[in-house]
């Protein structure tokens, strides 16, 4: 877990604010807690202090020294003799307050004897004079009990109070993760969407560059120029995309008729300098009587076989074949980009297209499914270890493209006519 902090600044921080929030919190609840605590305990003591009072008040009035009311002894001092309550302390009457002057207004206080407090009260009634005397041992253990109670609240309303924090602080932080996790994912979409076109260009500026040191004719370099020119157009269309996203707006561009084999071809042509570079050939073939139209955004679409061509290039050795193939049909459009390179793991195959799960599987086709599930369609990958790999694309058929009726069948001394058209090297 530290490990994981540590190499994650982000994530230490959410953690740091989660943390902190849940402590805010818990301690705000925790502080009203113990403030509505103190105002019981208070309320409680104050309480017991004028009940006290009042019961001596009246004991002194109207009770009996030979049957006091509960917790309180009664002594009357009556022509020098002082009468006591039964099972009165030793320590007691205080004789210094029961000899109160005639006239004198009641006195009241508290004592310890012998350890123990009392709460005192006397009063002359004419000529006799009579102290209540009550023990107070009682409201000190129902303050302790009290006491005990409202700690034990107190505690487990702090722990309620770090759960509801923990719980505040989670959602709390929810929108910042989910922000952080944007700007990740954003920064990673764009330096794998500019990586393969900007390496494109690179390659392709760096061919012009040495057929024009090399004197080569300009006419014979018009052709490569007006592919950087189309290359960095794209390149542009691919930054405006990245912008609308970084807005977290979803892409809405208006889906427009797009001939899949035509971007293919397109793609191949991109290609063809970095292919060359790497000893890499690449074919492109159109199949099926129908027109491979879909109704999408070009752009992404583009992005789609542009990233397909960059991980077969990525994984094909020098001397390799990547095979482009697009299928019409009334309903579906099918691309296919096969190599015969290095392979994949069949047990790989739904991996590939999740982001970053390991070393070898990457971002972008995690993007090309998040553009492929977009238009409606599907993305397969099938291979074999040192038997190359095969990546299926298939896309709802544009409804009003045209479509030609099935062949009919034919003696079978003719020979089958081919509905392909021919191979395209790049």
């Amino acid at each position: 877990m530290r490990g994981r902090e540590a190499a994650d600044p982000e994530r230490r921080l959410l953690i740091g604010a989660r943390r902190r929030i849940t402590v805010q919190v818990a301690g705000a609840i925790s502080l009203v807690l113990a403030l509505f605590a103190a105002v019981v305990y208070g309320v409680t003591v104050n309480d017991q202090h004028d009940s006290a009072r009042r019961d001596l008040a009246a004991a002194t009035r109207n009770g009996s020294v030979t049957h006091p009311p509960p917790c309180v002894w009664l002594f009357e001092l009556r022509d020098g003799t002082v009468q006591s309550s039964p099972g009165a302390p030793e320590a007691l009457p205080l004789d210094s307050a029961l000899y109160l002057a005639a006239g004198s207004p009641p006195q009241v206080g508290q004592v310890e004897l012998a350890g123990q407090s009392y709460l005192v009260r006397t009063e002359r009634h004419g000529d006799v004079a009579v102290q209540a005397v009550m023990d107070l041992r009682y409201q000190a253990a129902e303050r302790h009990r009290l006491l005990r109670t409202l700690g034990a609240a107190e505690l487990a309303g702090l722990l309620a109070a770090l759960l509801i924090g923990q719980v505040l602080a989670r959602r709390a932080i929810a929108p910042l993760g989910e922000a952080l996790a944007r700007q990740r994912r954003f920064a990673a979409d764009v330096s794998h969407e500019l990586r393969t076109p900007l390496t494109r260009l690179h390659t392709r500026a760096q061919l012009v560059a040495r057929q024009l040191r090399r004197g080569t004719d300009q006419i014979l370099v018009i052709d490569e120029v007006d592919q950087l020119v189309t290359g960095t157009r794209q390149l542009g269309e691919v930054v405006e995309d990245l912008l609308v996203s970084a807005q977290f707006k979803q892409l809405r561009r208006p889906f427009v008729p797009v001939d899949l084999a035509a971007l293919a071809e397109e793609q191949a042509v991109a290609e063809a300098a970095r292919a060359a570079a790497h000893g890499v050939t690449i074919e492109v073939r159109r199949q099926g009587l129908d027109e491979p139209i879909v109704r999408g955004a070009q752009s992404a679409l583009r992005r789609v076989i542009a990233a397909l061509l960059d991980n077969a290039l990525g994984h094909t050795s020098m001397g390799g074949h990547i095979w482009v193939t697009v299928s019409g049909g009334s309903e579906v459009v099918e691309l296919k980009v096969r190599d015969d390179g290095v392979g994949l793991d069949p047990h790989d195959s739904e991996r590939l297209f999740t982001r970053f799960v390991g070393r070898g599987f990457g971002l972008g086709l995690a993007l090309v499914r998040e553009v492929v599930d977009g238009h409606g369609g599907t993305i397969t990958a099938d291979g074999r270890p040192g038997a190359g790999a095969v990546f299926t694309v298939r896309l709802p058929a544009d409804p009003a493209a045209p479509h030609h009726p099935p062949p009919r069948s034919e003696p079978a001394n003719r020979s089958d006519r081919s509905d392909r058209e021919p191979e395209r090297r790049f």
